[in-house]
């Protein structure tokens, strides 16, 4: 199966830090492909929020969602449509 990945430009003012990891985490644990999470040379697996944590992503800045196994199409849409739209409100 074909290696399946999507860009996503962080949108969020306060880039992506704990809690839209930790919902990426939570997003993730249904499928059952290899995901990963990759910034500029640094590959880490989408299942660890202490992993996303050391990505340091910032607003403007674009990771890539990848992807491999039966139901990687399905997970990078998801996740990427997630990351892709995520912006937090004053309530959070």
């Amino acid at each position: 199966m074909p290696i399946v990945n999507r860009a996503v430009t962080v949108k969020n003012p306060n880039g992506l830090h704990l809690r839209p990891w930790y919902m990426v985490v939570k997003l993730v644990q249904p499928y059952k492909s290899k995901i990963e999470i990759v910034k500029e040379f640094v590959r880490v697996d989408a299942r660890s929020v202490l992993s996303l944590m050391t990505l340091g992503v910032r607003h403007g800045e674009t990771i890539v969602v990848e992807a491999d196994g039966e139901d990687a199409e399905a997970a990078v849409a998801a996740l990427g449509d997630f990351l892709d739209g995520y912006v937090e409100t004053e309530e959070q």
